[in-house]
């Protein structure tokens, strides 16, 4: 019965979705094949003859510099990529910033912490605020990677079961939270190291100085926003849409929530002991940094005579550099603190995780420290197998100079429309990003992946952006509100098949088209609120985090 119900319900367009996306190869293959056919259109540009004008840099004579394509069928291609493989990879930005972040992720998932964070967060939540507090919280376990999906969704099944309440909504609203709110958080984490590493990649092989360093807390204001925009959208929607058409719960024959796991077993002791070391590890890691940041001669402070050489070692005139120097905001100086961010999230994580375990006695000495850290690195198989494909069409699509000249091709067709006058010029930028938002949500239905999409449209979006006065900050921005809108309604997200048995528990016949059904309100409101989010953001300047502003000069103007 489950299985007709299932198979009739995905009739239509998202049966449609769910097939053709289920004949995709996986993201890997899919980059294989891109690189072949990006080879293909190398040489075939090569023969028509494709070209644009660097934006910022000038031959010989002092003339803009004309970049042309560059066939991948080259002799000097061919050899870059056999004789460089091992460097390609090793230097994929993404790779070393989410594998150090794992590394203490992984202790503070398997010692137990995140799920008993959760746990502790959710249990005893009024009845009159549980919605938002489920859907916060579920916000925030994005931070909890994989403990978000396995523990928040049917624990906050069984909290509204216990409160009176459908599960099924409890479900929904946790599943949008953690999911849909992918990007939305009051703090930047492991996404922020993945993202912003593709960003960087795409950044360098553009070749274009825009004066952009990596920044990890680049979309910290953005994404704390976005949290707050996404609450009451969540709790609107499951209070006053989903839960009324669900009914009152009547429980299937045989049901009982004591079988269905420990998710709403009260904390021991030992883990409520280990919850506050953890606390008192996190604080003690945050002082750590504070005091390396405004010390006499703080490692994570430049002071003027640091700035002053960064910039000339870029290459600027001393002149120049000495204005940019005494104009520097607060946030110049802080580069290196944004920088260890990184390896402020693996020393938090490692420190939290290790004091929770030795409280709950999940970390017995420095052995199963050690061995939490190695269980955390095999999960990361399959992104180091990815990584490689991705890291190689990224390359290869910068030897070939095909994504600086799509880049500035695409400004000028947005640059002319500006000069068309079609449109006022303050609504073109903001019409932009919501237009890439849009287009990200769509591609979502078919490539799961947040790292895959990115790192395929990263190449063009980054200095195409750029080139009409975006940052890279508000490139990345647009793109995770699309890409988490509609992670709940694609049936090729990984964790859609477990929500599915998670919501089985509570309704046996609750099929794939229901779940999807159920979220599709989510889905739309939330891409709404987002492209509203991020027009309004870029229409009114406002900066996406410290140091990180939504516009900036646009590089080479005059």
């Amino acid at each position: 019965m489950a299985e007709a119900a299932t198979q009739a319900e995905t009739k239509g367009f998202l049966g449609w979705v769910e097939k053709t996306g289920n004949k995709l190869p996986d993201p890997v293959f899919i980059f294989f094949y891109l690189i072949i056919l990006l080879m293909v259109i190398s040489q075939i540009c090569v023969w028509l003859g494709v070209s644009a004008f660097h934006p910022t840099l000038t031959d010989q004579a002092g003339n803009p510099k004309l970049e042309e394509a560059v066939s991948l069928f080259a002799p000097q291609n061919i050899e870059k990529l056999w004789v460089k493989m091992p460097e390609t990879f090793t230097h994929f930005h993404p790779l070393g910033y989410v594998l150090v972040v794992m590394l203490g992720a992984g202790v503070a998932e398997r010692s137990g912490l995140f799920g008993s964070a959760i746990r502790g967060a959710v249990r005893n939540a009024p009845q009159a605020l549980l919605t938002p507090l489920v859907a916060l919280i579920a916000m925030l376990s994005n931070h909890a990677a994989d403990a978000g999906y396995v523990v928040m969704i049917p624990l906050a099944a069984i909290i509204f079961a216990s409160a009176g309440r459908h599960p099924l909504a409890g479900i929904t609203a946790a599943f949008a939270g953690v999911s849909g709110g992918f990007s939305a958080n009051i703090a930047p984490g492991q996404l922020d190291a993945l993202l912003f590493g593709i960003t960087e990649s795409a950044y360098a092989a553009s070749s274009i100085d825009g004066g952009w360093s990596v920044n990890f807390a680049g979309n910290w204001y953005f994404i704390s926003a976005l949290l707050f925009i996404y609450l009451p959208v969540i709790w609107y929607v499951t209070d006053r849409i989903i839960e009324p058409r669900l009914g009152k719960w009547v429980p299937d024959a045989g049901s009982d929530m004591q079988s269905y796991g420990s998710e709403n077993e009260a904390l021991t002791d030992e883990q409520k002991r280990g919850l506050r070391n953890a606390g008192l590890a996190i604080v003690g890691v945050g002082l750590l940094w504070t005091i390396m940041t405004i010390i006499p001669n703080a490692p994570l402070w430049y002071d003027d005579s640091e700035l002053l050489a960064n910039c000339l070692a870029k290459g600027k005139a001393e002149a120049a550099c000495m204005t940019g120097v005494a104009n520097a905001e607060w946030y110049n100086h802080l580069e290196p603190f944004f920088k260890s961010m990184v390896a402020a999230f693996l020393v938090i994580f490692l420190a939290a995780g290790w004091a929770y375990g030795a409280a709950a006695k999940t970390i017995n000495n420095h052995k199963d420290l050690v061995a939490l850290m190695a269980e955390g690195m095999k999960d990361m198989g399959y992104y180091l197998v990815l990584a490689f494909a991705a890291a190689h069409f990224v390359a290869m699509f910068g030897w070939s100079n095909l994504g600086l000249i799509s880049a500035v091709h695409g400004a000028d067709a947005i640059n002319g429309i500006k000069e068309a006058g079609v449109l006022p010029d303050a609504i073109v930028l903001p019409l932009i990003l919501g237009l890439i938002v849009v287009f990200s949500a769509v591609l979502n239905l078919f490539v799961g992946s947040a790292s895959a999409k990115w790192a395929l449209l990263a190449p063009v979006l980054v200095p195409m952006l750029m080139l009409v006065g975006i940052s890279p900050d508000g490139a990345t921005a647009a793109y995770r509100v699309g890409d988490g809108a509609t992670n709940i309604i694609t049936p090729l997200m990984v964790y859609f098949p477990l929500i599915l048995v998670f919501a089985q528990r509570w309704k046996k016949d609750f099929g794939l088209g229901s779940l999807t059904a159920m979220m599709i309100p989510y889905s739309i409101w939330m891409l709404i609120t987002g492209v509203a989010l991020i027009m309004f953001w870029l229409y009114l300047g406002f900066p996406l985090g410290p140091g990180a502003p939504a516009q900036i000069p646009i590089p080479g103007a005059s």
